[in-house]
């Protein structure tokens, strides 16, 4: 061929999906990753109890609940996040159909292994428990330093 144009590549996949997503501020990435920082220790300890007891099932399930909270704090917070950047109404439609979306999948997760695994199901809804107990406690220290400062 003649045409000396250079051919860029296609862009990188982790490119792309940086473009589209927007950015988590990093004050609360950094909530997310200290509550799974000290979610993981949680539970391993709980699934090392629960075995301990007769039920390694629950712990596992333990494990999972705190995932899925984890799961859904990030989600949400990509979800604010591109709702605040859009902030029409069609930005709101759709940040209404992501969050009920994606609490429905979470209630499904959370609810299917209690129906199904009983009582090592209920697992899954301590840990979803555990995890947004974690996550309070994490969010507010910032306010507990300031006031304690004050």
């Amino acid at each position: 061929m003649d045409n000396k144009t250079p051919i860029e590549p296609p862009p990188d996949a982790a490119e792309a999906l940086a473009l589209a997503v927007p950015a988590i501020p990093h004050h609360t990435a950094r909530n997310l990753r200290i509550g799974a920082i000290v979610a993981i220790p949680i539970g391993g300890i709980a699934l090392a109890v629960l075995s301990v007891v007769g039920h390694p099932v629950a712990g596992l399930l333990v494990m999972l609940g705190l995932a899925l909270g984890a799961l859904n704090t990030h989600l949400t917070q990509r979800a604010v996040v591109q709702y605040a950047k859009g902030g029409e109404l069609v930005a709101k439609k759709q940040f209404m159909v992501s969050a009920l979306t994606r609490i429905g999948l979470i209630t499904v997760l959370g609810i299917g292994p209690v129906l199904l695994l009983r009582p090592d199901g209920l697992g899954v809804i301590c840990g979803l428990a555990v995890f947004q107990v974690i996550m309070l406690i994490v969010a507010s220290m910032p306010l507990i330093k300031e006031y304690r400062r004050a």
